[in-house]
């Protein structure tokens, strides 16, 4: 597996109008979902952990009752965004 690098800023935006639900929030690919219940957003937060195994790229996240906050950075390209967060950020997307 290469090594990532950061995108430019030119690809980020063009991503994130591929992404349209998620935005850069210092200097991360950001979103916040927000579900019906606690056992709706664990349930979805499982679902993106084995996304995320099979990418082996791990988001950094959080989770109160109903709402999950997902930020997306690669550590091994400098803790910019990379093409890895776009592409988990597109299959998170595809559960929702």
């Amino acid at each position: 597996m290469t090594t990532p690098t950061a995108l430019t800023d030119g690809q980020i935006q063009y991503a994130l109008q591929q992404l349209p639900a998620w935005s850069v929030v210092d200097g991360k690919l950001h979103r916040e979902f927000r579900f019906k219940n606690f056992v709706e957003a664990f349930g979805f937060m499982a679902r993106v952990a084995l996304l995320a195994e099979a990418l082996n790229h791990h988001p950094e996240w959080s989770n109160v009752w109903n709402k999950v906050v997902i930020d997306l950075v690669t550590h091994e390209a400098g803790g910019a965004i990379s093409e890895r967060d776009v592409t988990l950020a597109q299959r998170i997307d595809a559960l929702v």
